[in-house]
């Protein structure tokens, strides 16, 4: 088997490769939606009341934000490949635990250890595709596996219906355990080592706890807030967040190669690429929940029929996706980011402006232009945030790309929750205002990129 890593796999281990990338990322990103619509029947068959059930989504998404730079950082160390196998084989191994769990307390648990499985599949999966891809084709590779992350991420409920259609919420765990064991046959298979390491490279245990402690209070802080949690726990917990963060940061600056990696944000483009990544996530997510709020309780449309005019968007981002990933290779990043974010703002803008009765097609072609906007910018986003980094710090840069997401995402639904609490009946119409207007931010700044020299990849 080739192991050389130096521009990229030939084929067919480069298939296998990716097969391998793609199968653990939607698994792990679908993992973050598919217990939303399912939580209803978890509580009631766990004796749990609805607002202790969220913590069935929050402990997997907390577990993973708190991990992920860590994870990455590991992989810098000691190899993406290893740290990708171990992520699986404990995935898959927790998503045996999930599904054999008798209480409320076990699967929230098993949800957690379950997260660190996905941070770690997550935080160096990006780093893989810059091993797995020749240099001159890696905007291909980003272009696959934005479309991958795009698409579990929006697919998320859809699959989580057909399952719990024809079987118990069980399985919505343990239909990973099969797609695990193939993904991590596969992993040993054809993944690659990386021969690069940073120079001196050592692994800091009281950066990987305040950086555990920042990150986790602050999505609890987010996520707190979106369930009309007390003001008096939000606010001490933004207030841990200021000082554990302050030493946490400070500590990082003191550093060769620190875990939070401030060198690479002292680069222009990767900086600039974080800051569209995180907005671009956060409006896509203020879209996404809002809307079926209003689909269903404003125009009275049923769950399947919302289902249906919320899937024109990951389609629309499945086709443009992989397309933008080719254009890279020819046009500017900050160009084509630019232009999908505006594409994007243009769509959200068009559904703040529908009609008191729209028909569907009026609610479809936004729909269209938001997701076809959203793949052409993640792509070259992508590509730009991992090319723009030293080799040696891929697993750095894949981190924070995951980090980036999270947060965006976590940002996004918390907003929605502001939005409906201020807004009350006309809470989808303020979201989508403030979506269209992050997307506009995105474009502008992914724009700014266009002043910075074309990330080379190498």
């Amino acid at each position: 088997m080739n192991t050389s890593t130096q521009d990229g796999l030939a084929n067919p281990q480069r298939l296998g490769a990716i097969i391998t990338i793609a199968l653990g990322i939607t698994m792990a990103v679908l993992d973050g939606a598919i217990a939303n619509v399912a939580l209803p029947t978890i509580a009631s068959d766990l004796n749990a009341s609805p607002a202790e059930s969220i913590w069935v989504v929050n402990a997997y998404q907390i577990a993973i934000i708190i991990s992920l730079l860590s994870m990455s950082f590991i992989g810098d160390m000691v190899g993406f490949r290893r740290v990708y196998q171990v992520g699986l084989g404990v995935f898959c191994c927790t998503s045996l635990f999930c599904a054999l769990s008798t209480s409320l307390e076990m699967l929230t648990f098993a949800r957690v250890l379950q997260g660190l499985g996905g941070a770690a599949i997550m935080s160096v999966n990006v780093a893989l595709i810059r091993l797995i891809y020749p240099k001159r084709f890696l905007g291909r590779g980003m272009g696959i596996n934005s479309f991958i992350v795009a698409v579990s991420a929006a697919a998320g409920p859809t699959v989580a219906a057909a399952i719990l259609s024809i079987a118990s919420w069980k399985w919505l765990f343990l239909v990973n355990v099969p797609i695990g064991i193939i993904a991590l046959f596969f992993a040993i298979k054809f993944l690659p080592p990386n021969q690069e390491k940073s120079a001196g490279q050592r692994f800091d245990i009281p950066s990987a706890i305040m950086n555990a402690l920042t990150f986790g209070l602050l999505i609890s802080a987010i996520s707190g807030f979106s369930q009309g949690q007390s003001a008096t726990l939000i606010t001490a917990e933004l207030l841990a967040v200021a000082v554990i963060g302050f030493f946490f940061i400070r500590r990082q600056l003191t550093l060769t190669v620190p875990l939070l990696p401030i060198d690479l944000l002292r680069i222009p483009i990767f900086s600039l690429s974080m800051c569209t990544s995180i907005c671009s996530f956060c409006a896509q997510m203020l879209a996404m929940v809002s809307l079926p709020f209003f689909l269903q309780s404003v125009l009275g449309r049923t769950e399947v029929e919302t289902g249906l005019l919320l899937t024109p968007w990951p389609l629309a981002t499945m086709v443009m996706a992989p397309l933008s990933g080719y254009l890279i290779e020819r046009v500017h990043a900050g160009l084509l980011g630019g232009i999908g974010m505006a594409i994007m703002a243009l769509g959200l803008f068009i559904l703040v402006m529908l009609p008191a009765s729209p028909t569907d097609l009026n609610i479809i072609v936004p729909m269209i232009l938001c997701g076809a906007g959203f793949g052409l910018f993640q792509s070259p986003n992508n590509h730009t945030i991992i090319s723009s980094a030293p080799r040696n710090r891929s697993g750095g840069a894949s981190g924070m790309l995951g980090t980036a997401r999270l947060f965006g995402q976590s940002t996004g639904a918390a907003l929605v929750a502001l939005m409906f609490n201020m807004f009350h009946d006309n809470g989808t119409h303020a979201s989508l205002i403030l979506a269209a207007s992050f997307a506009t931010v995105a474009a502008i700044v992914s724009s700014l990129r266009m002043t910075q020299p074309k990330a080379s990849s190498e």
